[in-house]
């Protein structure tokens, strides 16, 4: 039986079609592989047909969506410094502010004392009552003559003040008390007296810039009532001292202030205190110990026996600045403002030996 004519073109013409398909597709995937590899691999585009309209000129791409290749792209690409985070920078020292002026006082604030050095102070006669136990007739030993270096610091001070401070007790509890306290300032001025020999076998002073090493010692001597107040350091009440006198000023407490070397033109400033002081106090006496170095002593006559310590009946007196007061008021309340410098039938101040 003989295949219709029909039949047989349909036969042809399917499998014909399905192929020119195929073949479609694949022309049009390779068409569009160039398009795309020339900008994954940095070429150039292609150029435009000739009959095509010039194109305006392309916006430049983004950063992110116009990455080079890994080839040609730095090993290590970071973003623009704006948008990346950056760690803060470490903060430089802060550096301390200067102390400000120191407080300038009112003319007469600060009383000054004459440290009044004689030129006999740097000498003294002396029989050595050691040798002339020993041999009464050593001529040698009878009216020595003993020189030495003499110094003496300027002093200057406020009269005597008060506060009120809380001070910790053995209980453990505050108990408030009211704490007297001398503010000072102490100054090498040099020339220190050194006796030197002339050729005629005299001595004369001569004034030498040397420093000076401060040891000072408070007392407080009530009057009338026979006792007496060692200076006391009170670490607590240093700070509301200093507060109210000058809080730019270093000002040292008694332990503080020992030893302290002074250099010639160099000035210190210090605070004595005193606490638990009679309130029936009207007359007072501070001694100040360590403002110079003259001094005397005192041998007991016959006290001395020979084969007995060296010293042995001799007394060093050193030369000490008394400061008087006076207060007037009642023992039931005691004020800062009834303390006077000076008393009506006596001197403000004088140096003694004790």
């Amino acid at each position: 039986m003989k295949t219709p004519w029909s039949r047989w073109c349909i036969a042809w013409i399917m499998p014909a079609m399905l192929l020119g398909s195929v073949c479609g597709t694949l022309a049009q995937t390779k068409s569009e592989e160039p398009a795309k590899s020339p900008a994954a691999k940095g070429a150039p585009a292609p150029k435009a047909a000739p009959d095509a309209k010039p194109a305006l000129p392309a916006k430049p791409a983004p950063a992110e969506k116009a990455a080079p290749a890994p080839e040609t792209a730095p090993a290590a690409k970071t973003e623009p410094a704006a948008k990346q985070p950056v760690a803060p920078a470490p903060a430089a020292p802060r550096a301390l502010a200067p102390p400000g002026p120191y407080r300038r006082l009112a003319p007469g604030v600060m009383r000054t004392v004459d440290p009044r050095r004689q030129p006999l102070e740097a000498v003294s006669r002396h029989d050595v009552v050691e040798l002339l136990a020993v041999d009464a007739s050593y001529d040698f030993a009878k009216d020595v003559e003993f020189r030495r270096d003499i110094w003496a610091l300027d002093f200057k001070f406020k009269p005597m003040r008060m506060i009120y401070v809380d001070i910790p007790q053995p209980s453990g509890q505050m108990q408030r008390k009211l704490i007297w306290y001398l503010v000072y300032s102490v100054t090498n001025p040099g020339k220190v007296m050194r006796p030197t020999m002339e050729q005629d076998g005299s001595y004369r002073l001569e004034p030498v810039d040397e420093p000076i090493r401060f040891a000072p010692g408070f007392l407080l001597e009530a009057v009338g009532l026979n006792k007496s107040y060692p200076d006391r350091v009170i670490p607590i009440a240093m700070a509301p001292i200093r507060l109210r006198e000058d809080p730019n000023r270093q000002f040292y407490n008694t332990v503080e202030m020992q030893g302290r070397t002074l250099k010639p033109g160099e000035a210190v400033w210090g605070v004595a205190t005193w606490e638990d002081v009679d309130p029936k106090t009207n007359r007072f006496s501070v001694y100040v110990k360590g403002l110079t170095n003259v001094y005397q002593w005192i041998d007991e006559p016959g006290r001395f026996k020979k084969g007995e310590p060296l010293g042995t009946g001799r007394h060093l007196l050193t030369k000490t600045l008394q400061l008087n007061f006076r207060r007037t008021g009642d023992e039931f309340e005691v004020k800062e403002s009834q303390v006077h410098y000076g008393i009506p039938d006596g001197v403000d101040y004088q140096w003694v030996y004790r």
